[in-house]
Parts: C-alpha cells; structure tokens; sequence
C-alpha cells in the first residue's frame, strides 16, 4: 500500500500569516508519520466571491475545478484556520462553496469531500487558539459538505509564542497533540487509499 497523500492548507494567504505557520508544523507531522504532504496556497486559485447568478452566466471557475481535481489525487487534507470573529475566514468559506459546486460526471456529490478525511486547526493570539472557528468550520464540513472530520482539532492559543525556531510548536502538549491528530490522519486516509 502507498503512503497516503495530503493536502495541506490555511484559510489565509496574508503575508506572515501564523496558520500559515501551522501548515508548514503539519506537513512536517505527516511525513513524520507517513503520509506524502502536498502544501497549497489559495492564493494560487484566486476565486470571485461565490454568486449564483455567477455561476449561471459564467460557470464554474477554473481554479475552483482544479482545487477538486487536487483534492481528487490525495485522501486526506489538513486545514489550518484562522478564526474570525468566532468563525472562519471568508477567503475559506468562499473557496470550500465554490469546490461544493463542481460536479463530475460519474461520480457522487460533492466529489472533493467524499471519502476522504480531514484534520482541522488553527493558531491566534488568544487562549483558545482559535477553537470557536473550528467548531463552525467542523459543522459546515461535517454537515453541509458530508465530510470525514477527526474529531481532533489543534487549537493553537498564544500566537506570538506558539512556535520553536525550528518552525515546530513550542509547546509540548499541542506538538504532541498535532503530533496525534497527524498520525490519526494519516492512518485514516491510507485506509481510505
């Protein structure tokens, strides 16, 4: 059996952005693990703000069919983020609607979400490090996407002093929880390959 492949990814693409930072902890955590990580901005699949009427005149974008074509090739993706306002970035929500609208034909709905797993967290400068986005981000994968999410979420409070110098987490309890969630992640995605 080959080695699970990962996606993995912030829900922002602001320059120094700390989820950001989470990502590049994460794919560590996976090829640690034994998982082939596949680092993504969404910077690089710019999308218009979803609008049906959009949609209907100009089709699906470009950029959102080849997010589900990646999302296709791997069995498991790893989101990073950043909570706004007790929620999660718009940037994030308008690019899991978009990739909620392209259809395959021969294949089930919602292509991009179905039998594969993910693995959420986020990094702020509260204490909460970002919890309360990820419940809402879980519950719009879980419920309105139909996905597989671990039920593991790495919520990295403290920001400013969230990371070692080697780009890992300073904090031994969350590395080892991320740690977790990736060989979870991992283990779950290879029996899903």
């Amino acid at each position: 059996m080959s080695a699970p492949k990962i996606v993995v990814f912030a829900g922002s693409v602001r320059t120094g952005s700390i989820n950001q930072k989470l990502v590049v902890a994460a794919a560590k955590a996976i090829e640690t693990a034994g998982g082939v990580p596949t680092a993504i901005s969404l910077k690089d699949y710019a999308l218009p703000l979803y609008d049906g009427d959009l949609q209907s005149r100009d089709g699906i974008p470009e950029a959102a069919k080849q997010l589900v074509e990646l999302f296709l090739g791997h069995q498991g993706a790893f989101i990073a983020s950043p909570e706004y306002n007790a929620s999660f970035s718009p940037l994030l929500k308008n690019a899991l609607d978009w990739m909620s609208r392209v259809n395959i034909e021969g294949r089930p709905p919602l292509p991009a979400f179905k039998q594969r797993v993910f693995a959420l967290g986020a990094v702020s400068n509260g204490a909460m490090g970002g919890y309360r986005g990820l419940t809402q981000l879980r519950s719009m994968m879980e419920l309105g996407l139909g996905a597989l999410v671990l039920p593991e979420m790495v919520a990295v409070g403290n920001a400013a002093a969230a990371f070692a110098d080697d780009g890992g987490l300073a904090n031994e309890k969350v590395a080892a929880l991320l740690a977790q969630t990736a060989g979870r992640l991992v283990e779950t995605a290879g029996a899903l390959a």
